[in-house]
C-alpha cells in the first residue's frame, strides 16, 4: 500500500470517526428538543441557539463524513468542541467533567488538523474541485 493511498484512507476513516457523534448527536437534539433546551439553559446558554447547534452537529456532521466544505465544517466543529468543552465541562474538582474537558479539547484538535490537512481524494470536495 502506497503512502497516498495509506492517508487516503486514513482520512476517510478519520472523517467516519469524527463525524459519527455529531451526527448521532445532532438527530437525538432534534427528538429531545425540549430537554436539550432546558439543559442549555441552566448551563447559562440560551436556548434559542438550539438550532444553530443542530446545524452544526447535524449538517457539519454529514459534511464531513461525506468531505463537502470540509476545512469549513472541521473549523466549525473544532470551535463548537471549544466551546462546549468551556460552557458545559470545564468544571475543576469533578474529575469526569474534566475528562470530557480534555476529550472535547482533543476532538478540536482533530478537527483543526482536518481543516488544514482537508478530506482527501475520497470525498466529494475532491471530486468537486478535479473537475
Amino acid at each position: 500500500m502506497t503512502n497516498s493511498i495509506f492517508c487516503d484512507l486514513a482520512k476517510l476513516l478519520g472523517r467516519v470517526l469524527l463525524a459519527l457523534p455529531f451526527i448521532l448527536a445532532g438527530w437525538a437534539k432534534i427528538g429531545g428538543y425540549a430537554g436539550t433546551q432546558a439543559y442549555m439553559e441552566s448551563a447559562g446558554v440560551p436556548g434559542i441557539l438550539l438550532p444553530l447547534v443542530i446545524i452544526v452537529e447535524l449538517i457539519g456532521g454529514l459534511g464531513v463524513l461525506v468531505g463537502w466544505f470540509t476545512r469549513w465544517w472541521a473549523l466549525a466543529l473544532a470551535f463548537f468542541c471549544l466551546a462546549t468543552a468551556i460552557l458545559f465541562h470545564f468544571v475543576p474538582g469533578d474529575q469526569g467533567e474534566m475528562q470530557s474537558f480534555m476529550k472535547n479539547i482533543a476532538i478540536a484538535g482533530g478537527f483543526f488538523i482536518l481543516a488544514c490537512a482537508g478530506a482527501g481524494r475520497m470525498s466529494m470536495d475532491h471530486h468537486l474541485h478535479s473537475k
